[in-house]
Order: C-alpha cells, then sequence, then structure tokens
C-alpha cells in the first residue's frame, strides 16, 4: 500500500490528511506529531467557566473548504455565528475609541479621520500608479488613501492580522487579492464599483467578506472532530528527528525518486512514499537541512511575530457602570497612539452566552508583534499592569479583573516581509531536486485558517502526483 506522511498536526496538516484521504482513499496517510494533542496554536481552554482561545477565535464563512472540512468531520451542527454586534469594529485613535465606518456617510461624519484625510481618500482614483518591484503593504496604502487614513486604518488592521510591521510586510504576499484588484482595475474604487455591477449579475467575484463563525466550543472543536475521525492515523507524541530520501532493504539502501523516505521518530522508523512537512517553516528548515542547507537557509529565513494573549474575565455590570456595555468586535491601535497593545477582542460580544459564565465579561488582549518582541518575555505581573493601564485609557476600565490567563506564544505569526514571494519561488525551485517532498502550513501562502485549509487539496494532490508517478515508473522498469 503507499503511504504518505504529513509531519505536523496543525490545521494544515490535519485537513491535507483528510484531502488525502478524499482524493485517494486506497492511500494511506500518517500524520506524525511532536506534541501531545493536535491543533498547534488553535486551542480552546476552558477555565472557571472562560472560555479562552490560544489563536484565532473563528473564521469567515465565506471559505467553502472550511465548512466543508466541519461538514466531513462532523462538527458543522456546532458551527456558531458572531453576534450582530460583531460587525461593529474602533479603532483608537485621538483619546477615544471611534468606530469603523462602513458607509459613505458614516465615513464623512466619522472623527476617526480629518476632513483633509478623507478629501484624501476621494483623490484615491488619481493616486499614481505602482512602482516596479515588490511593495510594502504601508506604501501601498499611502499611495492609494494617503499616509494618514493607512497610518490610521491601516497600521492597525496589519497589527490585528499579522501582529507586524505595515512598512516591512509585502502587500502582494499577504493580500493578494488586493494587489490584483489594483492590477485588474487600476484603483480601489474602480475595483469596488466593478464588483458591484458583478454582484448584481450574480457572479460570486466581489462577494461579501463573509461572517464570522466559531463553534460552540470554541475553534479547538473543529481540531477534535479532525484528530478523531483520522483515528490510528494520528500519532502524537511522535516527532520526527529526522527525514532522509530512500528505504533500507536488507543493508542495501535504494536512493531513487522511487524508493520514499524513512523517517526517524521516537518510536522508530517511518518507511512512506512522500512526506508533506506541515509545521513552521524554522522546524522544516531543521529536518531539510541535513541533505539541503540552501533550502533549509531559505526557510529559516521566514521571521515570526511573537505575541502574547492575555484573557481578563470582569463582572458586566461593572463594566457598564465604567464605559457602558461591550457592543462589538473590539477595537485595534494605531502604533502611533503609544498604546503598548495591539488591541483587544470583545469575547463575549462576539459570542454571547458561549465564552463566559453568565453575568461576565470576557476581554482577549493582543500585546507584542514584530515592533514589540519584548512584550513577551515580560514576566506575568508586568504584562498584566501594562494591559491594564491600556486598558483603563483605551476603555475606561479601571477595575481589577475577576480572571486572567496569560498565553505566551515566542514563535508567533509568521511574517511576510517584502520578498517572500520570490522567496518561496526560489523554495520550490530547489524541492524540485526533491520530488516527494512538499511544504504546507502558515508559513507561506496564508496565515488564517482559511487559507491553510483552502491549500490542503493543491498540497494533497502534489503528493498523490508523486506516488502515482512513482508506480508508473515501477510499472515500465517491471
Amino acid at each position: 500500500m503507499k503511504s504518505i506522511a504529513i509531519v505536523g498536526a496543525g490545521i494544515a496538516g490535519l485537513s491535507i490528511a483528510h484531502a488525502i484521504r478524499k482524493l485517494a482513499p486506497e492511500v494511506r496517510v500518517i500524520v506524525l506529531e511532536r506534541g501531545q494533542r493536535a491543533g498547534g496554536n488553535i486551542r480552546s481552554e476552558l477555565t472557571k467557566g472562560y472560555l479562552c482561545e490560544w489563536g484565532p477565535d473563528g473564521f469567515l464563512d465565506n471559505a467553502p473548504e472550511t465548512l466543508a472540512l466541519a461538514r466531513a468531520v462532523g462538527v458543522e451542527h456546532r458551527l456558531l455565528p458572531s453576534s450582530d454586534a460583531a460587525r461593529r469594529r474602533f479603532i483608537y485613535r485621538h483619546g477615544r475609541l471611534n468606530e469603523v465606518p462602513t458607509s459613505p456617510v458614516a465615513f464623512l461624519s466619522s472623527p476617526l479621520l480629518s476632513v483633509a484625510a478623507k478629501a484624501r481618500i476621494c483623490g484615491e482614483p488619481f493616486a499614481r500608479s505602482r512602482p516596479e518591484g515588490d511593495e510594502t503593504i504601508f506604501d501601498f496604502a499611502a499611495r492609494r488613501i494617503g499616509t494618514e487614513a493607512a497610518s490610521a486604518m491601516i497600521d492597525s488592521m496589519v497589527s490585528g492580522i499579522f501582529a507586524g510591521d505595515a512598512r516591512s510586510l509585502s502587500l502582494r504576499a499577504c493580500f493578494p487579492k488586493m494587489w490584483q484588484l489594483e492590477t485588474d482595475h487600476g484603483g480601489l474604487f474602480r475595483a469596488l464599483l466593478a464588483t458591484r455591477k458583478r454582484r448584481r449579475k450574480g457572479d460570486a467575484v466581489g462577494a461579501p467578506a463573509g461572517r464570522l463563525m466559531s463553534f460552540d466550543a470554541g475553534m479547538e472543536t473543529l481540531i477534535r472532530g479532525a484528530a478523531e475521525a483520522l483515528g490510528g492515523s494520528l500519532r502524537t507524541s511522535s516527532g520526527v528527528e529526522s527525514v532522509r530520501r530512500g528505504r533500507a532493504t536488507r543493508g542495501v539502501v535504494d536512493l531513487s525518486p522511487a524508493a520514499g523516505f524513512t523517517l526517524a521518530t521516537a518510536g522508530g522508523t517511518v518507511e512512506v512514499d512522500a512526506v508533506v512537512l506541515a509545521g513552521p517553516a524554522t522546524e522544516s528548515a531543521a529536518l531539510i537541512r541535513p541533505f539541503d542547507a540552501d533550502t533549509a537557509a531559505l526557510l529559516a529565513g521566514i521571521p515570526t511575530a511573537s505575541l502574547a494573549v492575555v484573557c481578563l474575565g470582569y463582572d458586566e455590570q461593572a463594566i457598564a457602570a465604567e464605559r457602558g456595555p461591550l457592543d462589538g468586535f473590539g477595537f485595534l491601535v494605531p502604533r502611533s497612539e503609544n498604546v503598548r497593545i495591539l488591541g483587544a477582542l470583545w469575547e463575549t460580544s462576539i459570542y454571547p452566552g458561549h465564552r463566559a459564565p453568565e453575568g461576565k465579561a470576557l476581554v482577549r488582549v493582543m500585546i507584542g508583534g514584530a515592533l514589540d518582541p519584548e512584550a513577551v518575555v515580560l514576566d506575568d505581573e508586568q504584562l498584566i499592569a501594562i494591559v491594564r493601564a491600556d486598558l483603563a485609557r483605551t476603555m475606561g476600565l479601571k477595575n481589577p479583573p475577576e480572571f486572567v490567563r496569560i498565553i505566551r506564544h515566542a514563535r508567533g505569526i509568521p511574517q511576510y516581509t517584502v520578498g517572500h514571494l520570490a522567496r518561496l519561488e526560489r523554495i520550490g525551485e530547489r524541492l524540485q531536486a526533491h520530488p516527494g517532498l512538499l511544504l504546507a502550513g502558515n508559513s507561506y501562502h496564508g496565515v488564517s485558517i482559511n487559507s491553510c485549509i483552502a491549500e490542503a487539496d493543491r498540497i494533497a494532490e502534489g503528493a498523490l502526483l508523486h506516488v502515482r508517478a512513482t508506480d508508473q515508473r515501477l510499472e515500465r522498469v517491471s
């Protein structure tokens, strides 16, 4: 029986395993995970009635692949849509929380931007064309909508998604659809008009961004469903120590492309026909380094941004007395505001009745990122003091929380800096020398859950293509 090993049981590895089973049920899949559980940073921890998400707290339902996976692993009935209040999002600027405008009328009356900045946005159709080479997100935004809007809105958005620096991240790598819109239409306003026309004609292009979804017991529900559906094919506490091409038969090592790979694990060796390295790029680099130091160096060069997540529980009435009820998604903070936290999610407003005990509120704060790597190594007392001071300043929350849980991600979120796509191209060229060895995960083509799951079929097809090609070569030889 042909076999494929997947190294890493994060959402990428799990979804690829299910894709292989769907496309080729006759092929044996082995998922090897170093940790004691699957899921990586997708983890939902229930403590004292508060549900703390270690990583993402949801996904947008405009991704059919994610919904299909939930259905395939039997957790579709546990999907939980966000509340309508979650559509209200805020940016802290000028000493107050400003709701992000969602209509032209709201935009004109919003205090978020100055009159001059609003006028500059209205001039977007006349912005200068794209320069040659890879462009940062900030440079793109400043060129199209002006420096003030880029600093206030785009900078904070990038902090919220990537915990990154908009002045370093590549637009095309991070937001390829945005890059393509400018390519196709020459500007954002023109693209908006074109996509509205397509919507009226029933074209899926330009459809709404989707609604935020989670599960009744948090995002780990999807992980558990996917892991349980794999059964014995998933092996936790099975870290891969090394990967080498070929198999040894009676002391003779076959190094031909058809021979496959041998993986050394704590539990022994595993021989397979193809390997998908689905962990962080730095871990994949360590496995590749013994036989391809140059490719390993390219992988190790993909930076990450460390991050701390601080979950705080409050009495709802106490919050209401200080600032009024939590009635939105939360807020982000531009770096120019001299506030250290990146932002906060109002979890019990997003998913009422599912994130805290009755009468309590859960606020989840992010701190650290590419521009503040020291935050993640602060001790608990220092971290809580900074978070409380920033929440007092931004939200007016001065009473101490009743519950605190700190989660630290030293490796954090991959950063698609300028040159990322060129790096990926070089990695792809070098991997041609290692047929049957593939890379997957959020280090490459998208950091979101949806992006990782959407890649699963492509990666699975690539592994199966190699497996079937080796079968054909063996048939010709015989």
